[in-house]
């Protein structure tokens, strides 16, 4: 049987806001999600805005964020490899992958909002009801997409990213160019949040959402579980 294809969409945006210091994606929220859909059997593409090489957050590569699954990156000739070619994103077709997942950092909060290739992209998954996940900062790719009838796509969902407290906690509030939390509120959906840096996320029909970095494993697996009962619904069988 053809195995599950996902498309990974990681952010192009390295610089964090007017601090001069440098940002991008979250090393673990990627390495995690990764693995655990590598391991499932999954083919997996990557992609980003520009491009090519993205940018991996400074911080998130400091011995001390390091987990199993950043170390078993770091070793992984073909994944890096495949990180440093991610395809474009205005090149990508929806059709052709089963599910997409943007995993966080801050520099999704520059680079994803007003992305009309990326709102497209997600349209066209929701349309066909093809998963969608994003964790931490990563649910703000959904802030620019739309339903067929032009209503905001997280109106009336159930949501979570990554909450005003912890972007408090990492004294980012007067850095980011909105808040997470707030945006997703004034766009009309339910965020239901855990007690900040907790495991947490929401599975809403097809889209779902993880809070931070400690829910990349949970909804990288919520995701897998949609794409699974998507084949037994079809009497396809779950390989």
């Amino acid at each position: 049987m053809t195995p599950h294809h996902i498309l990974v969409v990681l952010t192009s945006h390295d610089t964090l806001g007017h601090t001069g210091r440098k940002t991008g994606f979250w090393l673990e929220e990627f390495a995690t999600p990764y693995y655990v859909f590598r391991d499932a059997g999954a083919a997996v593409t990557l992609a980003s805005p520009a491009g090519g090489q993205p940018p991996i957050d400074p911080k998130s590569a400091a011995p001390e964020w390091q987990t199993d699954a950043t170390r078993r990156f770091d070793a992984d000739d073909a994944g890096r490899d495949a990180l440093a070619h991610t395809l474009r994103l205005s090149d990508v077709d929806a059709g052709d992958y089963d599910a997409i997942f943007f995993p966080g950092g801050h520099g999704p909060m520059w680079d994803f909002p007003d992305n009309a290739a990326l709102a497209g992209l997600i349209e066209a998954f929701d349309a066909e009801d093809k998963p969608i996940g994003a964790v931490c900062h990563g649910p703000v790719a959904l802030v620019g997409a739309r339903k067929a009838d032009g209503t905001p796509l997280v109106a009336g969902r159930r949501v979570t990213g990554f909450t005003n407290g912890e972007e408090d906690a990492v004294g980012l509030r007067a850095v980011v160019p909105f808040l997470l939390e707030d945006r997703l509120r004034a766009l009309g959906a339910t965020v239901d949040n855990a007690a900040d840096f907790s495991a947490h996320a929401i599975t809403d029909g097809t889209l779902v959402t993880g809070q931070n970095p400690q829910s990349s494993e949970v909804g990288a697996r919520a995701v897998l579980a949609l794409l699974v009962a998507g084949r037994l619904a079809k009497g396809e069988g779950i390989v």
